[in-house]
């Protein structure tokens, strides 16, 4: 389920009432603990968080021309989703998410590649997102991408 919509705030406004308030809180929660030189804004039908084309020109190889994404923030049907690009290219940091999780929230698991997915509101570890957040730079991140994924 995309949302198109025109920035965060106009994303959220159309995500269902119950659950903006949640959704606002991580979003909050991810925006102030990530390093300097991520943008916010939505693309791929999403709220996320970005290397702009101004600090990596090269872009994203698969939407030339498109910042190179990093995060995203996801209102699903059944769920809010969280992507981050960084643990599903980093193993060291998704073992670590991986092993966290369980000291931040009652239930269990539950995630793909780079995809974390939250059906109860009540239990989001806001503390360990916070904590995932500020663990890689832009910087960081470029090196990582340009290993791992550009061709």
């Amino acid at each position: 389920m995309q949302i198109k919509a025109d920035s965060v705030e106009d994303y959220i406004s159309k995500i269902p009432e119950e659950r903006q308030e949640i959704f606002k809180k991580i979003f909050d929660t991810i925006t102030d603990n990530l390093p300097e030189g991520f943008q916010k804004g939505v693309s791929y039908g999403m709220v996320g968080w970005d290397v702009p084309l101004e600090t990596y020109p090269a872009g994203y190889h698969c939407t030339p021309g498109s910042p190179l994404p990093f995060m995203g923030l996801a209102s699903q049907k059944n769920f809010i989703a969280f992507y981050h690009m960084g643990m599903y290219a980093k193993p060291e940091l998704l073992d670590w998410f991986v092993a966290e999780f369980p000291k931040h929230s009652k239930r269990k698991l539950d995630m793909g590649k780079s995809c974390v997915c939250f059906k109860k509101m009540d239990d989001i570890p806001l503390e360990l997102l916070a904590e995932v957040s500020k663990k890689m730079t832009v910087q960081d991140w470029i090196t990582i991408y340009e290993t791992n994924f550009k061709k």
